[in-house]
């Protein structure tokens, strides 16, 4: 399949012109719109929800630890789910994955809304194997641009990761502590039928051009070769291996964040939601203006190694902060390391393979997060028991300051493009 790979990433460009043709400038506009409605709201019903998750698993009388293990228990099925739910995507369109997943999401939040005890919380757990509105939200954007825009076009969604934060902390706060714990639960599950619904109507049964379905047609829904292979093409490891490893230590101190902003900050559930907000008003800032921008005038090699070398200096910044305060100075940076990685990695990994595998490489991509939930809360929790919140920082530090050195040796082979 090596040769039909090389003449479909020659084809892609071609390509990218018919499927402007085959749904048509307007319509396709109006396509990536819906594609962030969902994903906005998708994300708020998640955020609202992961807000209230540690005071109702308390009130089941769930200690931390168990709450640890509810949080590897969705990660494990997130791990498993996502590339699997991204080769869905590529063998039956990126409709059928989206209403898939907003289904799944609708099924997740009426099991949680009857957990009124501890074995049916982790239950509601199980259709987090086919939420990934994100990947599918992803797929259509990628389907339906050519790769010049897709670095921008992906780039958006962050706004709504941003929107997501911002409406859905607010939400689950107030609707918790007014009406009751398991009133965000029923809110979620309204609307991720609306979700569903959506779905269902707006997006288009074929979002990709008629030519590059014939290499997706015959192949298992999970099988590591197919990993292994598309592992092969030239920069996807690499790159892949920088974007696994460079926000991991953050990453495994954002899972232990509702713990530490309770012991080391000493916040209340109010604060902390409104310590998300101001998380997400910096992700939407960072995503709408700054990354996009920078994506114009730089390579992606260069904004690749700008990342790497600000989550050093954030590492930095983490191992010396005593307040809350700090925090959210050290935030800022943090913020647009984090996105202009994922906008980055995601956009040249969708590039480096044929446009057929997009869905399966944005699957994997996605299992980045989860794999990092899987082990984080087990890693996370030592680290902060044993060497207290500055370990994190030191760890980041070191992980990046390394990647940053690996980044400047290694000769990535990439189409050194800056996007339009």
């Amino acid at each position: 399949s090596t040769m039909s790979a090389k003449t479909s990433s020659g084809a892609e460009e071609e390509a990218s012109g018919m499927r402007n043709e085959a749904l048509g400038e307007a319509k396709r506009r109006q396509v990536i719109r819906v594609a962030y409605v969902i994903a906005a709201l998708d994300l708020t019903l998640l955020f609202m929800q992961m807000g209230v998750m540690p005071y109702l698993a308390k009130s089941l009388g769930l200690d931390s630890v168990g709450f640890g293990y509810l949080q590897t228990i969705f990660g494990v099925l997130q791990l498993v789910g996502g590339y699997i739910f991204g080769r869905f995507a590529d063998q039956f369109g990126a409709r059928a994955a989206l209403i898939l997943s907003c289904a799944s999401g609708s099924i997740f939040f009426l099991l949680l809304s009857l957990s009124t005890s501890i074995p049916l919380l982790f239950l509601s757990r199980l259709p987090g194997v086919f939420m990934h509105v994100i990947p599918g939200a992803q797929k259509v954007i990628t389907d339906v641009t050519t790769p010049s825009q897709r670095a921008g076009a992906l780039g958006k969604l962050g706004l709504c990761f941003g929107v997501g934060i911002i409406a859905g902390s607010a939400m689950g706060g107030v609707l918790s502590t007014k009406f009751g714990i398991y009133v965000p639960t029923y809110v979620g599950l309204v609307g991720s039928l609306i979700n569903t619904l959506i779905a269902m109507v707006w997006i288009p049964s074929q979002t990709k051009p008629k030519s590059d379905h014939h290499m997706t047609e015959h192949s298992d829904l999970f099988s590591i070769r197919e990993i292994l292979r598309l592992m092969k093409f030239p920069g996807v490891m690499e790159v892949f291996i920088v974007k696994v490893f460079a926000g991991l230590p953050i990453g495994l101190f954002m899972i232990m964040f509702s713990i530490i902003s309770m012991d080391f900050f000493g916040l209340e559930a109010v604060e902390s939601g409104y310590l998300m907000s101001y998380f997400g008003v910096l992700q939407m800032v960072v995503q709408g203006l700054v990354v996009e921008k920078l994506a114009h005038h730089c390579t992606e090699m260069t904004l690749l190694r700008l990342s790497v070398f600000v989550f050093a200096g954030v590492g930095l910044g983490m191992a010396l902060m005593r307040t809350v305060w700090h925090y959210c100075i050290v935030a800022v940076p943090l913020v647009f390391a984090f996105s202009m990685l994922a906008t980055i990695t995601d956009s040249i990994l969708t590039k480096a393979v044929p446009s057929s595998d997009t869905g399966a490489m944005l699957g994997i991509c996605a299992s980045v997060q989860p794999l990092t939930r899987t082990v984080g809360p087990t890693i996370g929790g030592v680290l902060y028991k044993q060497f207290g919140v500055s370990s994190f920082g030191y760890l980041q530090l070191m992980v990046n300051l390394g990647l940053f050195v690996y980044l400047l040796k290694s000769k990535i082979p990439l189409g050194e493009m800056k996007s339009q």
